[in-house]
């Protein structure tokens, strides 16, 4: 197979190429360039910036597939797929959860739950805009592509080399020990799905030649955030002492806490007969542990300093908020 993949050198995209390179498929890279720009040194590389509308380098070559990873907005993807044009067989984008309404949402809600409404008229990225601006670029694609055209909605995604420190904050903080600050409820479901476990459904679909939308959720047994805390423990080899505390004054969207739980318990029966496998929730923490010794443990973006952490634990305690029931 002949795989063009829109970034493939930062964690989901890099997750996608090694899987890709294991089945033997011949990988080129479109992107800025700067990002890990020494990874993947033998394979082809095209040059370009989807900010800035350069797309020239993908005026030339054929491909079975491409993958997009790095479509934001539909200018992104809009501006990719008309310098393509019918030179590639399928275009797989790599959309979100975020494009799914949030109010109605149902235990077990699947690829077909109502969508939000798509957003053309802004390339500003927030919490307001994501989903909606995902939503307009899958609906391009299929625009575009119809039958030859692929949508894949990952949750969080855990692994080696993420970049947005969700999953890593809990797998550090569990492997310190200790009592542990949650500005949550344990009870609340989680999902998280493996970047490899992600990758494997990508180039699955792409060998099957598989039309279609497929969520990306995980673990394959359903857990409870104070689970999956827990779990890193047990990786860690360490023992703590889940603490529920307040929410107030937690620094914003703290890794993993959610209000609305219905958003957390995602069917992923679609992708698992797809092929997507379930790689076990103490692995990942395992490797992530690893990973994160070896980078020599960076500051995190998100979650509590340990100063914050010691604040919230001398707080007086308080009853998280109640689950929303959508």
């Amino acid at each position: 197979m002949r795989l063009l993949v829109l970034g493939g050198t930062s964690f989901v995209g890099r997750a996608i190429v090694e899987d890709a390179l294991r089945t033997g498929a011949e990988v080129t890279l479109f992107g800025r360039g700067r990002t890990n720009p020494d990874l993947f040194p033998g394979l082809a590389r095209l040059v370009g910036d989807r900010d800035t509308g350069d797309c020239t380098a993908l005026r030339d070559g054929s491909w079975d597939a491409v993958v997009d990873v790095s479509g934001y907005v539909p200018r992104h993807v809009g501006q990719a797929m008309d310098a393509l044009g019918d030179r590639v067989g399928r275009y797989l984008f790599i959309s979100s959860h975020a494009v799914y309404e949030r109010t109605g949402v149902a235990p077990g809600s699947d690829e077909d739950t109502p969508r939000r409404p798509p957003v053309r008229d802004t390339e500003e990225l927030s919490e307001a805009t994501y989903g909606p601006l995902k939503v307009a670029c899958e609906d391009d694609v299929t625009a575009r592509y119809g039958p030859r055209a692929t949508i894949v909605r990952p949750g969080k995604v855990a692994g080696p080399h993420d970049s947005m420190d969700t999953f890593t904050y809990w797998v550090r903080r569990a492997a310190r020990g200790g009592r542990v600050a949650l500005p949550g409820d344990p009870a609340q479901p989680v999902q998280v799905v493996d970047s490899r476990d992600l990758a494997r459904l990508v180039v699955r679909l792409l060998t099957d030649d598989r039309p279609g939308v497929f969520h990306a959720v995980g673990p394959a047994e359903p857990t409870t955030l104070g689970g999956l805390i827990e779990t890193c423990a047990r990786a860690a080899g360490t023992k703590i002492e889940i603490v529920p505390v307040s929410p107030e004054g937690a620094p914003p969207m703290f890794p993993l806490v959610r209000a609305n739980w219905a958003t957390q318990q995602r069917s992923a029966a679609r992708a698992r007969q797809a092929g997507m496998p379930a790689t076990p929730l103490e692995v990942t923490a395992a490797d992530v542990l690893a990973w994160d010794r070896a980078r020599g443990e960076p500051p995190l973006r998100l979650g509590y300093t340990p100063q914050e952490e010691q604040a919230a634990l001398a707080a007086p305690s308080s009853t998280p908020p109640a689950p929303s029931p959508t």
